[in-house]
């Protein structure tokens, strides 16, 4: 995903001189031709996000497009005071793209682990979320964000399902049956080996905020099962409120509040929060049966 996102907006930044991208090092070597090609439209600040942040509104307020990029902890965690204020309070819009999702750099530590980013934007207003679930749905989530002016967040992960499954910001029916179990981004493929052979209905996301209301109302039938890539329970009152008026029952899966002291790689993070195809089987079958 990261290349891909690097190869669409250097597209971006030749095509529409409006595009600027916003750097703290993280990925500048991949940029470093295009900023000398665009030296007033690439800028790497350093290892100093909360400019990073700033320097992006500035842009976003004398007409500019900002990209702005590093690992989720350094560019949501970090730099959450200028995001609310640079961007939020100014009334100002960029597309922050982040690598490293909740644990994908788990062997760097928990300094490069985040899986509460999507709940701190969650405490902001005007935020669409993008949780791209394939590289192949990347682009066309940059492309749209370029056209506008408002705050988007794409978050890129190392995990992916094995196809692509764009998804207009609509709830996409992959698998009809029972009791409903939405999937966000790359979630997907472990529900769906999660699910084989149990009667659910496997719905997908790629674009939880804001979340698919309308499509929740229409696939939810009084029983519900919502897995995401980052914490447990951060699209609960996205999905409360979308069925106030609606009895149902709903389960959150997605990583626990418990750090994990360890290393190892990503896919041993998501086994010891039960993300796995066995521990989301086990979890989502006690609840539904």
């Amino acid at each position: 995903m990261r290349e891909t996102f690097v190869e669409t907006t250097l597209e971006l930044l030749a095509a529409d001189p409006r595009t600027a991208v916003v750097l703290a090092d993280i990925s500048s070597d991949a940029f470093a031709p295009a900023m000398r090609r665009h030296p007033d439209r690439v800028l790497n600040v350093g290892i100093r996000e909360q400019l990073m942040t700033g320097v992006a509104g500035g842009l976003a307020l004398t007409g500019m497009r900002p990209f702005v990029h590093s690992y989720a902890p350094f560019l949501i965690d970090r730099a959450y005071e200028q995001i609310k204020l640079d961007l939020g309070h100014q009334g100002s819009g960029a597309v922050l793209v982040s690598i490293g999702a909740s644990f994908d750099a788990s062997a760097a530590g928990y300094t490069h682990q985040s899986p509460g980013d999507v709940e701190l934007l969650d405490t902001l207003e005007g935020w669409t979320v993008h949780v791209p679930g394939h590289h192949d749905e990347v682009p066309a989530l940059l492309r749209a964000a370029a056209r506008h002016d408002d705050r988007v967040y794409v978050r890129l992960s190392e995990q992916e399902n094995g196809q692509a499954h764009p998804d207009g910001g609509r709830l996409q029916v992959i698998r009809r049956g029972g009791p409903l179990v939405v999937a966000v981004g790359p979630m997907l493929d472990p529900v769906l080996a999660a699910t084989e052979g149990l009667d659910v209905t496997v719905a997908y996301t790629n674009t939880p905020r804001p979340l698919d209301a309308e499509g929740l109302r229409l696939l939810a039938e009084g029983e519900l099962v919502m897995v995401e890539p980052y914490l447990a329970g951060t699209s609960a009152r996205q999905v409360a409120e979308a069925l106030s008026d609606v009895p149902h029952r709903a389960l959150h899966l997605g990583v626990g509040r418990t750090e994990i002291h360890r290393y190892g790689t990503w896919q041993d993070h998501a086994r010891a929060h039960g993300l796995d195809a066995a521990g989301l089987r086990a979890r989502i079958a006690e609840f539904l049966w």
